[in-house]
């Protein structure tokens, strides 16, 4: 792919498969969920999420129930975390190069090998320092999942259909963030955390049965002058940087996480405490989740020609709720806010996946997923650490309120970008 287009001079491509384009798979191009194979998928997803819902939950307090420690549990998440972050563009490769049903096959029963390896761990109070290279497999596992499920979507519907299963499991997954934590901090209350990991790793394995039912086409022999697995992930990343239109948005989402993740996940607690309390903290949560389920039942019938403009735009709003953060707001405000922000991110992520859908050939779509996913997610771990050193400097209102300031000038940053306000999503749906 060539390297050397200028921003706004090039159009994006149309995808290599068409709406009719359907090889066995048993997608239907307007409907996706009168498709067995997506049904399947659907059943899946839906089980495999619950427990990811259930997991932060189960494992912080299975971990404090073995060590008393945060830093113990602040080191155990970070040996998940980082192995996930690394392999994620290697498992863009993969997910391109090998059938996707299968590839989630094995990464859902490793994943759930490996979570029930560290729920008995917990239950047995073994030597937490086991723990790490187990949450490090499952981490792993993990990364080697999410481009594969990123791309196996185009495999199974098209067409308009596609946003309508992205709205879908979009609201599984909002579903599962709304119920999830309350079913696993009643679980874990009754039966401690490391039969709450158990649980997680049984939708592990439920989710591998139901993706066994999943059969794509054989992919074709390869060439004997194919390139090799190296190969394949230079051509997506020369495919990713050669597009404004996609790096810019990854570009943006970096500074958004980083700022995002740190004033929200780290000084959000830290404010709260001192102001709304655990109580209006929970509230105000929950209002965000609220706000990102009502987002995703809009989005699967609501449909725009050149959706990027308006979903960027709306997303400088999910910065909001960190400025308030930063003024001291009240908790309904901090409330509102966050119901807000919930609705204008859950229909960026919709019309994101959608235009990828719609726009990246879908024999590369993985590896420039992998690509997007991992470099918007890379800037994660350096906002959490370096979020408390700017606080202790600074102070923490006025790192919250600039903060979010530069979250939402950077969601304004890719529109500079002229083929990405002319991307159209109806494109192949026929």
């Amino acid at each position: 792919m060539p390297e050397t287009d200028t921003p706004g001079k090039r159009e994006p491509e149309p995808p290599e498969d068409d709406a009719t384009a359907v090889s066995g798979t048993g997608r239907t191009a307007e409907r996706p969920l009168r498709s067995p194979a997506f049904r399947w998928f659907f059943l899946g997803r839906s089980i495999s999420m619950t427990g990811n819902a259930m997991s932060p939950i189960a494992l912080a307090f299975g971990v404090l129930e073995v060590t008393d420690s945060a830093a113990w549990l602040s080191v155990v998440t970070s040996a998940a975390m980082v192995p996930m972050i690394a392999t994620m563009v290697l498992g863009g490769g993969i997910a391109d190069r090998y059938r996707r049903d299968t590839v989630l096959r094995l990464t859902s029963l490793g994943a759930g090998l490996s979570q029930a390896g560290v729920a008995a761990l917990l239950l047995t109070h073994r030597d937490p320092v086991l723990l790490l290279p187990l949450c490090a497999l499952n981490g792993v596992f993990q990364g080697l999942t999410t481009p594969a499920l990123r791309g196996i979507v185009p495999n199974l519907a098209a067409g308009r259909g596609l946003q309508q299963a992205s709205s879908l499991l979009a609201s599984v997954r909002n579903t599962t963030r709304i119920l999830g934590p309350a079913a696993a901090g009643l679980l874990t209350s009754f039966a401690g955390g490391g039969w709450t990991i158990a649980a997680d790793a049984a939708t592990f394995l439920v989710a591998a049965v139901c993706f066994a039912r999943i059969s794509l086409p054989a992919l074709p022999p390869r060439a004997e002058d194919a390139p090799t697995m190296f190969g394949e992930l230079r051509q997506g990343w020369q495919y990713f940087s050669s597009r404004p239109w996609i790096w810019t948005v990854t570009l943006a989402f970096a500074l958004f996480n980083a700022a995002h993740m740190g004033i929200w996940q780290i000084l959000g607690p830290v404010i709260a405490h001192d102001t709304i309390g655990a109580r209006g903290w929970g509230l105000v949560l929950s209002a965000r989740g609220t706000g990102a389920l009502l987002a995703t039942v809009v989005m699967v019938r609501l449909t725009v020609r050149r959706p990027m403009v308006p979903a960027l735009s709306s997303m400088t709003l999910a910065a909001v709720p960190m400025i308030l953060l930063g003024t001291g707001a009240d908790t309904l405000w901090l409330a509102t806010a966050a119901f807000v922000s919930g609705v204008v991110a859950e229909v960026f992520t919709v019309v994101w996946e959608t235009v990828n859908y719609t726009h990246i050939p879908e024999r590369l779509i993985s590896r420039v997923g992998a690509y997007d996913e991992c470099l918007s997610f890379a800037s994660i771990p350096l906002g959490q650490l370096s979020t408390p050193l700017l606080a202790a400097a600074f102070g923490t209102a006025a790192v919250a309120v600039a903060g979010g300031g530069v979250a939402a000038v950077a969601m304004l940053l890719p529109l500079l970008v002229r083929s990405l306000r002319r991307l159209e999503v109806n494109r192949g749906s026929g």
